[in-house]
């Protein structure tokens, strides 16, 4: 068994596209990226699941695929909301598995209640 790491990124048109241009360049950024990566090997090719693209990788690690998933989903046009899935080969769909936010290293956009800052703990 093989850990797979799926990328999850927000299926949403890159701003400043021109009418009539392709609205997801950053899909072949993302594609692009991933196979120039020695620390990581492209599993399956991506594609859309509900309201995200799903990128795959495999090949090394957990942390070092999740250090490739957290720059991909940092690279400049990359929608926000980017997030992997820590699955297996042997998963039977998209999406089952531990969720990891990304990048890593960043907060939520919100503080769970009470959790903000001035609160008392």
């Amino acid at each position: 068994m093989e850990i797979v790491v799926e990328i999850h990124v927000p299926l949403r048109e890159a701003a400043g596209t021109a009418e009539g241009s392709y609205p997801f360049p950053w899909i072949d950024q993302v594609e692009d990226f991933l196979a120039e990566q020695e620390a990581a090997e492209v599993y399956d090719d991506g594609e859309e699941y509900g309201e995200a693209y799903v990128f795959f990788i495999t090949g090394a690690a957990e942390e070092d695929l999740l250090a490739v998933a957290s720059r991909a989903a940092g690279l400049a046009g990359i929608p926000s909301g980017v997030f992997a899935m820590v699955t297996s080969d042997e998963a039977e769909e998209i999406g089952l598995g531990r969720r990891v936010e990304l990048p890593l290293g960043q907060s939520p956009a919100r503080p769970a209640v009470g959790q903000g800052p001035g609160s008392a703990c």
